[in-house]
């Protein structure tokens, strides 16, 4: 099943396109606004926008504990890092185990700024250095669909770190020097297609917090964007997804890259495991046929980077 964007660019030049884009996003938020103001239910076009975005997003991977039987969206799932367990937290509509008494703004500041309600910074393992990219549109559609959620009443776990980084005063320095808020912003010497793909690569899907390497801080290496690391999350090697011809994909076509997006399968290969197979069956699978030419359209025109750190193909 695909579910189509509510919300389309139409045709005409590339910057009235990108105009619209955004105007599409600044209207979503001012409905939800209304709504939250009138005190009145969430507008149904709102909510199903919302599930479009959670799932190009991929919150429900993160968020729900499979292994273990968890509900859907109750957190609970380990996330091994370099820096110890993070346990992800509930983000039902539960009023108190999660995010149902949060407001728009909570919300939104908690993507943008990586700040809870009650004035905590959060750890960079929640990709808001991603998040914070997001246009407000799509944040407010997203907070809809949450608060459409059921709620489950399971406390949030705390999580196992190492003693240099489980005071969180350590995250307001990490933001302090690393964290560049704000909605991405369009080139304009780009088409509306790879516009698209751009935000959907670097803001709401997030692929770049898998796909590049770290440094020892935790910062991601902008030079290696997307090339792949072999201290992924839960300690998985992460490949290398730019056109370099020994280490990442540059013997794929496009339609060879379109199909493992959609289905997963590799060329001439297994299909996808691991991480990815997650991100492909909760997420990418549901994405309009035009949102995945985007993301292709993107990752097309990247820089080949040879990564000395993963295996030849």
């Amino acid at each position: 099943m695909r579910i189509p964007l509510s919300c389309n660019p139409g045709s005409g030049s590339t910057a009235s396109r990108i105009h619209r884009w955004l105007g599409c996003g600044l209207m979503g938020a001012a409905v939800m606004l209304a709504a939250a103001d009138s005190g009145a239910a969430p507008d149904p076009a709102l909510v199903k926008r919302g599930e479009y975005v959670f799932r190009a997003a991929g919150c429900g991977g993160c968020h729900t504990d499979v292994d273990n039987g968890g509900e859907f969206l109750a957190g609970g799932r380990a996330l091994s890092t370099p820096f110890g367990t993070f346990y992800t937290p509930n983000i039902t509509s539960h009023p108190s185990a999660g995010i149902g008494r949060w407001t728009l703004e909570d919300f939104s500041r908690a993507l943008r700024e990586g700040i809870a309600p009650d004035g905590r910074d959060y750890y960079p393992v929640f990709p808001y250095p991603s998040f914070t990219r997001m246009y407000q549109g799509d944040v407010a559609a997203l907070y809809a669909y949450l608060l459409s959620t059921p709620p489950v009443a399971r406390v949030n776990r705390p999580h196992d770190l190492s003693w240099y980084i489980s005071f969180r005063i350590s995250n307001w320095f990490w933001k302090l020097l690393f964290l560049k808020s704000g909605p991405l912003a369009p080139d304009p010497q780009r088409s509306a297609l790879w516009n698209r793909g751009a935000y959907l690569v670097k803001a709401l899907a997030h692929c770049g917090e898998c796909h590049t390497q770290r440094n020892r801080l935790g910062v991601l290496d902008d030079t290696m964007q997307l090339a792949g690391t072999p201290n992924g999350p839960d300690d998985e090697t992460i490949p290398n997804i730019t056109r370099d011809q020994a280490t990442g994909i540059g013997d794929w076509t496009r339609a060879e890259l379109l199909e493992y997006l959609s289905l997963g399968e590799v060329p001439d290969g297994p299909y996808a495991d691991g991480l990815m197979a997650e991100v492909v069956e909760n997420g990418l699978q549901y994405l309009s046929d035009e949102d995945l030419d985007a993301i292709v359209e993107y990752v097309w025109t990247l820089p080949a980077k040879r990564n000395d750190a993963l295996p030849d193909r």
